[in-house]
This record gives C-alpha cells, structure tokens and sequence, in this order.
C-alpha cells in the first residue's frame, strides 16, 4: 500500500492523462459510430457502402489516436490507453507495479466516464440497435475467430509499438503507424471480433449496452497478442532494444518509467 501511495503521489498527473485520454478515444468512437451507422443521420444515408462507413469511423479513430500520442499529455503519460499495452510494458520491466496498476484503474474508469458522456450527449441515439454503444462482439465467423482475430491485431499493434518506439529512426512515428493500423483494422478487421485490443474500451461499451456477451474475449485475447508480440520482440531484438514504455520519447516532459533512453 505504501508503494501505491507514493506512486499516486508523485505520478497522478500521468494517471489522470491516461483516464482521460481513453474517455476521450471513446467518445470518438461512439461519436462516429453514431454518425455514421445511425439511420437518421445524413452521413449515413450519403454512404451507403458498410466498407465506406467502417473506413469513416476507422479514419476518425486513427487520428484521436494521432493526436493523443502527438499531445503535450500523450507525450508525458506515454499514451498507452490500453490496459493490456500496459501490462505488457510491465512485463517487459519497463513500467513498476504501482504504476501498471493505477495506470490500469485509471483507464478503466476513463473508458466508464467516457461512455456515461457519451450516453449523455448523443442520447437515445447511442442505443439505436445501428449503434448500440459501439459494443465490440463477435461477427459472424463466430467466436473463435473473433478470438484468433484480437490476438493477430493486438500482437500486431504491439509489435509495431514496440519496433518503432525504441529506433531512433522511427521513434517519432510511432503514433502515426500506430493510428494508421487502427484506422485500417477498423475497416477491414471490424466485421470479425469489432475490433477492440482494449479490454477497458470494451467494458465501457459493454456497460453502457448492458451487453456481456463473450466479453472474456476482450479480456484475453488482447493479453495474449500483446505478451507474445513482447516475446518475439525480445527473442528477435534482446532485451536491451526495449528502452522506454513510452510511444513518443523524443519530447521535453517528463518521464516516470524506467528508462534508458538517455543512454543510448
């Protein structure tokens, strides 16, 4: 308890970033969901291509991506906004305990506050059965493909994540690759599991919804993917080529991981 009270003390700004940053990615995503699913909505009736609408909301999910890691608050939390990703830091000995799970706790409830605003402003509108809260479940291959399906996309964010961030090259793109793919996995990957990776974005819709089913996929399967595109990056890379948990590290504020950036 002393160690998460020390760690709350000295960090709480980066966990505030972290609740807020996921509440924000799920307005979007309920926003643009109900923009571009609901009935009534011009946007909707002007694109009548499923392929074309999906691109829409997966266009308007990449960039709240780009501009949370590219913010002054992404680049001083390190803009993970995923639980999982989190975790898998940790288990990579670049996050401590304290700060994996209050990380954690904070998105979660950054997802929950989220989706209650989202309830507020988009109104009867989010529970039309075209929107639904932006629910993330099973498609119709079923449920083990929507399970094989979170574990492909989530080793795969991870692993560009992990690659990127830790190249001097590259480091400064991170953020971009990462919302192009999720952009481009919305599009094309959403009719199988509804494209999540997030199991604290699945929760808050899920709550939202009052729809629990298979929701033991969003919990394990992003954990799966992320942890095994840990592993081939270690087996791959070493663990000396993981410098920091942070997606954006070549900015000016502060960084509360343990890091080695510097060193290199």
């Amino acid at each position: 308890m002393g160690s998460l009270r020390a760690a709350f003390g000295s960090h709480w700004p980066e966990y505030l970033i972290e609740g807020a940053g996921l509440g924000l990615y799920m307005l979007a995503a309920l926003s643009a969901t109900a923009l571009l699913q609901h009935p009534a909505s011009p946007l909707r009736n002007a694109l009548p291509d499923p392929l074309l609408r999906r691109a829409g909301i997966g266009l308007a999910l990449g960039a709240t991506t780009i501009a949370l890691v590219y913010s002054p608050f992404g680049k001083r939390s390190g803009a993970h906004f995923n639980p999982v990703m989190t975790f898998t830091f940790f288990r990579l000995g670049k996050v401590a305990g304290a700060d994996a799970l209050l990380y954690a706790c904070s998105q979660f409830g950054g997802a929950a506050a989220g989706a209650m605003l989202g309830g507020l402003l988009l109104g009867s509108r989010i529970a039309h059965p075209s929107v639904a809260w932006a629910v993330t479940k099973p498609g119709a291959f079923g449920v083990t493909a929507a399970f094989a399906a979170e574990i492909a996309i989530s080793g795969g964010l991870m692993l560009v994540a992990l690659v990127s961030s830790n190249s001097w090259r590259t480091n400064r793109f991170t953020g971009l690759f990462c919302g192009l793919l999720i952009a481009a996995y919305y599009t094309f990957e959403w009719p199988i599991s509804g494209m999540s990776m997030n199991p604290a974005r699945t929760l808050g819709s899920a709550a939202g919804a009052h729809s629990f089913e298979s929701l033991w996929i969003y919990f394990t399967a992003p954990l799966v993917g992320m942890m095994l595109a840990a592993e081939i990056h270690l087996r791959l890379q070493g663990g000396t080529r993981v410098r920091c948990a942070k997606l954006h590290h070549r900015n000016d504020q502060r960084c509360i991981f343990r890091c080695e950036w510097n060193a290199w």
